[in-house]
């Protein structure tokens, strides 16, 4: 079980804060497989909703919010330290400015659904995470054989709220059949959050206790 410390929660998040930006710098990789196409994001964005569930259950609703709100900071400050490496001067030896632009320049559509699908989605999981947690305490005066359902209920709901937001405003007009596209990612999403339950309870405690 992880321990309350300030030094565990700066550790969470630096893996969020991680995880976040490196899922914005491969969302533009459409990758395709068993039939399936969805953003190469999906290896790392689902750790963000498994990093703020653990804060919620550990240090609670607010120190979670801050994490979302401290996501989007530094989304914004890594999109405006990227703009402005793009715009240095190129070394005259150096004839890979057109891939460098084209790996980290990511188009301004495509930042702009990230960051509105982020607000969104990752605010929904605090919310409906806790007001699911707060109701189970409610009615059974504990934590105890519950910790499961918020988990996976306030991961799968808020990452069908991104899945939809951010794959329509990113690229409806320019991949085919966009439905097959926001199917195939929640589906995947979906497996990810069901499996992300056991790091959870390890992070968390397994032996469960009045909370």
């Amino acid at each position: 079980m992880m321990k309350r410390t300030e030094r565990n929660l700066t550790l969470i998040n630096g893996v969020f804060v991680t995880s976040l930006l490196i899922a914005n710098v491969v969302s533009s990789k459409i990758v395709y497989f068993y039939g399936m196409t969805v953003p190469a994001a999906i290896v790392a964005y689902p750790v963000t909703f498994l990093m703020t569930d653990v804060i919620g259950e550990i240090w609670g609703k607010e120190e979670a919010n801050k994490t979302v709100r401290l996501g989007f900071i530094c989304q914004c400050l890594s999109l405006l330290l990227i703009w402005l490496a793009m715009l240095l001067p190129v070394a005259p030896f150096a004839d890979n400015q057109s891939e460098f632009v084209s790996i980290l320049g990511s188009s301004f559509r495509v930042v702009c659904a990230s960051m509105v699908a982020y607000i969104f989605s990752q605010s929904w999981d605090v919310w409906i995470f806790h007001k699911i947690r707060d109701r189970y305490i409610l009615k059974h005066g504990s934590t105890s054989g519950g910790r499961w359902i918020w988990n996976n209920a306030s991961t799968m709901t808020s990452q069908m709220i991104d899945t939809a937001i951010f794959i329509t405003g990113a690229f409806y007009g320019v991949v085919p059949n966009i439905i097959n596209m926001i199917l195939s990612q929640y589906l995947i999403k979906v497996i990810y959050a069901a499996l992300d339950t056991i790091p959870f309870y390890l992070m968390t405690g397994v032996v469960e206790g009045e909370n």
